[in-house]
């Protein structure tokens, strides 16, 4: 996409009382670039992906942006490289790491924070402010926890959605929840998945690592599934392990392969061992889209999924089948593009898998359906575009009457 003019520079906003400065496209001689802190938890790897896309798209048009986030996020993101300022503030949300938080805003001119957390200790920053200062907030996922964590959790967001002067929620179900925990402002604000390098020029082979792949985790003459996420209930691993004592019957049985970390990998590993069960746990991957690229089917059984999956996104762009749960934002990401089952329901997914496997023209449609969705869902440069539009709009000064 071609960026539009308007959006290559965004002044500043004045903020002596009564003068009145217009937004143009070009900075005037002499007046600084708009200045923009970016807040992240530094917990969620599709949220810190985005502060990276979208700090280097704003700093290539003119934006000044800070990025507050803890020193490991930066060591894996860089957003140094992307053009940003980096400065650490820790996950916590004590006064320390709060005070620091509101040193870096004090010169601010829009403060954007991404997932609940970073939201909540960016508004524990801005309260108190002679001067307000626009506070957006993306929504990527929503946290979900029981009881008093459940509670609590609760409580935090109709703080973040109280003090937000705009909201963009992932998804059309984030928008509507934040809209029922009482947002002023919140509109759908699609998160683009950051671009993967291709295959080495010259290269004859699109996935030249799939053999390689497929032979290091042992799936040479037998079907590929692959699944990825952290080891936690909410995820479905148990449907998974359910439909997977139906695959095994299979002549040859597929090998799955489940990439994450979490509480459950005891338990897990148990029922997989005690089973039989054609099913790995290779841990945490920094290689997803690698293994993804090598499968024959990707796998995605989480039982609430109200953001944009970054495994759907992936599967879809590498021109894999997914098999998904039909369940929060994922309908809405696939469409027709993925064979879809009720969540939680371990005999839909193993006859799922055992038709798509038999079927090698139905496999190639959903690649086609894949690759067409995907050239549906915004690019990074439409994400930043539409970002900027927001910034633009909130800094503008109020015209005098």
């Amino acid at each position: 996409m071609t960026v539009p003019t308007s959006f290559v520079t965004v002044p500043r906003r004045t903020r002596s009382p009564g003068q009145v400065t217009p937004v143009s496209s070009h900075s005037p001689h002499g007046q600084s670039p708009l200045r923009t802190v970016q807040v992240l938890g530094g917990g969620n790897a599709g949220s810190s992906a985005h502060v990276r896309s979208l700090a280097a798209g704003l700093v290539a048009r003119g934006v000044k942006v800070t990025v507050c986030a803890p020193s490991d996020a930066e060591c894996t993101y860089d957003f140094t490289g992307a053009g940003a300022d980096h400065v650490h503030v820790p996950r916590s949300s004590d006064p320390v790491s709060v005070a620091a938080l509101r040193t870096v805003c004090a010169e601010a001119d829009l403060v954007h924070a991404h997932g609940l957390h970073a939201s909540f200790r960016a508004a524990l920053a801005l309260g108190g402010r002679r001067v307000r200062t626009p506070l957006v907030v993306t929504w990527h996922d929503r946290a979900h926890a029981e009881g008093a964590r459940g509670q609590l959790l609760r409580v935090l967001e109709r703080r973040v959605m109280k003090a937000a002067t705009v909201v963009l929620g992932a998804t059309s179900e984030l928008v509507d929840g934040a809209r029922r925990t009482g947002a002023r402002d919140a509109r759908l604000g699609p998160v683009a998945l950051p671009a993967r390098p291709g295959p080495p020029a010259g290269s004859d082979d699109p996935d030249p690592l799939r053999p390689k792949v497929r032979a290091e985790l042992g799936a040479i003459d037998r079907p590929l599934l692959v699944a990825v996420g952290s080891l936690e209930r909410h995820r479905g691993y148990d449907v998974l392990l359910d439909a997977a004592r139906v695959w095994r019957r299979l002549d040859p049985a597929p090998l799955v392969v489940v990439a994450g970390e979490g509480p459950l990998r005891g338990e897990l590993q148990g029922r997989i061992e005690g089973e039989g069960l054609p099913v790995v746990l290779v841990g945490s991957r920094d290689d997803v889209p690698d293994l993804l690229a090598a499968a024959d089917l990707a796998l995605l059984l989480s039982r609430r999924e109200p953001g944009r999956s970054v495994l759907a996104q992936e599967a879809l762009h590498a021109r894999v089948p997914l098999v998904a749960g039909a369940v929060g934002g994922i309908p809405e990401l696939v469409g027709d593009a993925a064979e879809l089952v009720p969540p939680g329901d371990a005999a839909a997914l193993a006859d799922a898998v055992v038709r798509l496997l038999a079927d090698p023209a139905r496999q190639d449609e959903l690649r086609e359906r894949g690759t067409r969705q995907a050239a549906t869902w915004p690019t990074e440069d439409e994400t930043v575009a539409q970002v900027l539009s927001i910034y633009d709009e909130l800094t503008q000064p109020t015209p005098l009457l």
